[in-house]
């Protein structure tokens, strides 16, 4: 089961993405850490994405892509795989579409989770860190998780706020690129929509990321 997972920032994807990954035991590989783990390894695309990373340059797509596709081909991924963070734009699906197609990879599902622009920023800012365990669920704007106070909700524990959750310029450009439709990221995964609908191999699949993590779990299961 090869799966392409699409949502903005806000919508609960990773912590969906991570769900699969121990329910299926599917390798949960997203673009930043093949990053990482090229330049570490040294290998040849490493040492050329670094040069455009340290100079703050975005990645070519030439190199991004035959670093996917090597991991999607490694040996954990041979019973399936779930990519995270790629592509971007609709220019880096059509690459993706025809590498896969070239590589015979077959790409079996593609999730698109669906959110409120407004919810998704307010989910973002509403998110509080516990002291104790930064893995507790406290979120000012989700009932369920709501903290008690300034207080860890599970622990008691004292909340804090990430800066980077609190900038609201930077969410709002994060936010245009994915909601773009014509040339962002909802653009790419509307490609592959159209793919589904026109070639019938992949199977597309949308989810309402308002409800809460255990509800968006349940139908996501269930549509799978």
């Amino acid at each position: 089961m090869n799966i392409l997972f699409f949502g903005p920032n806000g919508s609960g994807k990773g912590t969906q993405g991570a769900i699969l990954k121990d329910k299926y035991n599917l390798p949960h590989i997203e673009s930043g850490a093949i990053f990482r783990e090229n330049i570490k390894g040294g290998t040849e695309l490493g040492a050329k994405a670094k040069e455009y990373i340290d100079k703050g340059d975005l990645v070519p797509d030439e190199i991004t892509i035959p670093m996917i596709l090597d991991r999607l081909q490694q040996d954990d991924c041979k019973d399936g795989w779930l990519l995270d963070g790629f592509p971007r734009n609709k220019t880096q699906a059509i690459k993706l579409d025809e590498s896969l197609k070239e590589a015979n990879i077959e790409l079996d599902i593609v999730v698109e989770i669906i959110l409120d622009r407004e919810i998704a920023k307010n989910r973002i800012m509403g998110r509080r860190l516990c002291a104790n365990d930064n893995n507790h669920p406290n979120n000012i704007f989700i009932d369920v998780i709501k903290p008690d106070g300034d207080k860890c909700r599970v622990c008691g524990g004292d909340l804090s706020e990430r800066a980077d959750d609190q900038d609201e310029d930077a969410i709002g450009k994060r936010h245009n690129i994915y909601y773009d439709a014509d040339t962002g990221t909802l653009a790419s995964s509307y490609y592959f929509k159209d793919l589904a609908a026109k070639e019938g191999k992949i199977k597309y699949m949308t989810l309402d990321g308002a409800p809460s993590v255990k509800d968006v779990t349940a139908e996501l299961i269930s549509k799978l």
